[in-house]
């Protein structure tokens, strides 16, 4: 067809005009997020959250799989065109991200055939706000654990470690677990008395994620958790036991580093 330049003009006028009348429709809430409601646990590393995900993945409606390391995935806009594209559907990487995570944490759901799911990795510690912003109905387990015994855990597991890196590394972790509890609603759950009072701690946690409790959690060697190896949780002989044992003895006030005598006292242990 070989148009006028004036067809052409008002074949543009034409799509102009629609585009501005185009109504942009809000994306509705259900179209957020798969999983509305995750439960993360915020902890440090060796504050013994591998004992509490075996635990809870022995419930019969919780899912608690190894760590997921949600953070570290992220998702590329390879071409100046692709972030056009996905401008014109209301999404940006950062909510990009957020999908993909959704995606995973409902892919393990399902496959699961249960309905609540749970992901225990560290570093979620320091991404807290994100995951708020991302999952506004999450809820939260804060796992505490006197922060010398921490670094007492890594030291003995590789003894190789530098002892002043190591606090720095404990510290940063539990000062970002103590902020978010400062500004998230959550379960606060210490690992002595997890360890101590086994059957009263998972009864607590179990009414606060709305489950009935059951004993056949405490006998977790009887169900499939996984690969016990580095990385992704624990792979002690502790943990590989498949039974609670108790917490080493709390430290001695006087052989708590000074850098984390303050955080020690905002939790409760002596230091």
């Amino acid at each position: 067809m070989d148009w006028s330049g004036l067809e052409v003009r008002r074949v543009a006028r034409g799509i102009r005009r629609r585009i501005r009348k185009r109504v942009v429709r809000p994306v509705p809430r259900s179209a957020h997020r798969l999983v509305p409601d995750p439960v993360f646990v915020l902890s440090s590393v060796r504050s013994g959250s591998t004992l509490l995900r075996v635990l809870l993945n022995s419930h019969p409606r919780i899912r608690a799989p190894h760590e997921m390391h949600l953070r570290t995935l992220t998702v590329g806009l390879g071409k100046p065109y692709t972030k056009k594209a996905m401008s014109e559907l209301d999404l940006d990487q950062r909510e990009l991200e957020f999908l993909l995570w959704d995606r995973i944490l409902h892919r393990e759901l399902v496959r699961s055939g249960k309905q609540i799911i749970v992901d225990k990795t560290p570093g979620n510690a320091a991404v807290w706000e994100r995951l708020h912003e991302g999952w506004p109905r999450a809820r939260y387990i804060f796992l505490l654990r006197h922060p010398a015994s921490m670094v007492d855990s890594l030291i003995a597991g590789r003894p190789d470690r530098d002892p002043e890196a190591t606090v720095r590394e404990v510290l940063g972790y539990v000062e970002a677990v103590e902020a978010a509890r400062t500004a998230l609603p959550g379960l606060t759950v210490r690992y002595e008395e997890l360890t101590e009072r086994p059957v009263a701690v998972t009864q607590e946690i179990c009414a606060f994620l709305g489950v009935e409790w059951t004993p056949r959690m405490l006998d977790y060697r009887k169900v499939d958790h996984g690969p016990f190896v580095p990385f992704i949780g624990d792979w002690s002989d502790t943990i590989k036991s498949g039974r609670v044992q108790k917490a080493r003895p709390l430290p001695d006030p006087a052989d708590v580093p000074p850098a984390l005598r303050d955080i020690a006292r905002t939790w409760g242990y002596p230091s």
